[in-house]
């Protein structure tokens, strides 16, 4: 059977900048946390997902993924994780998926990209190095890699991510009618208009 690409989940930052009491990470959406509404939307998408994330959310992944289907890594903030960043979380998330014909690259605070918007990405992985998904023009996620350019991508550390990849490469968008791919949580008020445009979405009933 011909390997697929997989959806790399990135759920091992330490989401400073939002000031909530709770990680945002375990905020709800609808009845649903944020990783947990990430998560069922990816494998909605039927294609192999992987979480990359520390031990605080390792259990609340496991309710969705198998522990095969998970990377630890050292909690954000700790003396472990120091100078890894997104770009390591990146590098892990490949290596453990070594077999897939590609990856995209999901931000768990991501609740709303629907699972037809990671098929539609994976599709053209096949014939372009790398494929992302906007809405009305603008750039947003996922990011979807070729297995091309798997050497370079176990490469990455730091916080820059795969920013100099998408640079390097030529890429190809996909414009989705999605408005999630452009809603991620980075502070509370994110985190309210993510809700509200739940609450007016079809996620509501699908999660």
């Amino acid at each position: 059977m011909k390997s697929r690409p997989a959806v790399i989940v990135l759920a091992a930052g330490r989401g400073s900048r939002f000031q909530g009491i709770q990680h945002k990470l375990t905020q709800l959406v609808g009845t649903s946390s944020v990783l947990a509404t990430t998560l069922v939307n990816a494998l909605a998408a039927e294609l192999p997902v992987l979480v990359v994330t520390t031990e605080p959310f390792a259990e609340l992944a496991s309710h969705h993924v198998a522990t095969r289907d998970i990377v630890l890594l050292p909690a954000a903030g700790s003396a472990a994780s120091q100078g890894l960043g997104m770009g390591y979380s990146i590098a892990a998330g490949v290596a453990a998926r070594s077999d897939a014909s590609g990856w995209l690259i999901l931000p768990a605070d991501m609740p709303l990209v629907q699972p037809s918007t990671l098929r539609s990405v994976a599709r053209v992985l096949d014939h372009h190095p790398v494929a992302y998904a906007q809405h009305q023009g603008k750039r947003g996620h996922p990011v979807g890699f070729s297995a091309e350019l798997y050497s370079e991508l176990v490469r990455l550390t730091g916080d820059e991510g795969a920013r100099r990849l998408v640079a390097r490469y030529p890429c190809k968008e996909i414009e989705v009618d999605d408005p999630g791919v452009l809603l991620d949580i980075d502070t509370v008020d994110d985190l309210s208009h993510v809700r509200a445009t739940y609450a007016m979405s079809p996620f509501q009933n699908s999660v």
